[in-house]
């Protein structure tokens, strides 16, 4: 009997054929890629630690997808939604060299610990992104800014076969695909359901508030949002009898 692959190596498996991506995008716009360069070997050994730690088996577990990552968060560390203080302190992954703290991170930290913790959530959530490739753009002052991947028709359809790709990829790792969560129920919520209505690879998406526009916005009414995330969280699919 073939012994099934563990996720963490399917995971470190996709990652690095990330390093070696490389998408035409229009003028003005950048890949920011966490998987080569200069940092790459610190990030290959955070990846490689954070995805042993919680992934190590073949439990199949439901997707979280956000937009894409953020230049100064999952686009320096490697791994989404995470920043070098959280992985630092929440996974005993000492990082000297990030120090980086994101209000979205926090967030979602806090709604970690309400489910059951690190280990207990990660035993049933992947996280990604739908691009998990940061992208940036120059602004008009020459500075380069975070950019998500529907921003305009151009980018998208630059975007849309590594988007697909990935997405594909991802759910071959053997994933529950009843129910998809899309962190940001407003842009990424609306072109996921569209890539979803065409494709068919989750049968239900629920859209989630980003937790920038919570924290950034709506700080006051974070304990809503957060039972928000855990309902949806411990959503269980019906099946009809």
């Amino acid at each position: 009997m073939t012994e099934k692959v563990t996720l963490a190596k399917q995971i470190l498996h996709f990652n690095e054929t990330l390093s070696s991506n490389s998408m035409d995008l229009p003028a003005g716009y950048r890949v920011i890629n966490p998987y080569e360069g200069d940092q790459k070997e610190l990030v290959r050994n955070i990846t490689t630690r954070f995805y042993q730690k919680y992934y190590n088996d073949t439990k199949p577990r439901r997707i979280i997808f956000g937009s894409s990552p953020a230049r100064r968060g999952s686009a320096v560390t490697g791994v989404p939604f995470e920043d070098a203080k959280h992985l630092q302190s929440e996974t005993g992954i000492f990082i000297d060299t990030f120090y980086i703290n994101q209000s979205s991170s926090d967030f979602l930290y806090d709604v970690m610990n309400e489910y059951g913790g690190c280990e207990q959530f990660y035993s049933d959530f992947y996280m990604n992104f739908a691009c998990p490739l940061g992208i940036v753009r120059i602004n008009a002052k020459g500075n380069e800014v975070n950019c998500n991947y529907y921003e305009n028709k151009q980018l998208r359809e630059a975007l849309m076969p590594f988007i697909l790709e990935s997405i594909r990829s991802q759910i071959d790792f053997g994933m529950d695909t009843s129910v998809c969560y899309c962190i940001g129920s407003g842009e990424n919520f609306k072109f996921l359901s569209r890539i979803n209505e065409e494709h068919h690879f989750f049968e239900t998406i629920i859209p989630l508030e980003h937790p920038r526009f919570i924290m950034q916005y709506n700080s006051k009414n974070k304990d809503t949002y957060m039972e928000k995330y855990l309902c949806a969280l411990k959503y269980i699919k019906r099946t009809s009898l």
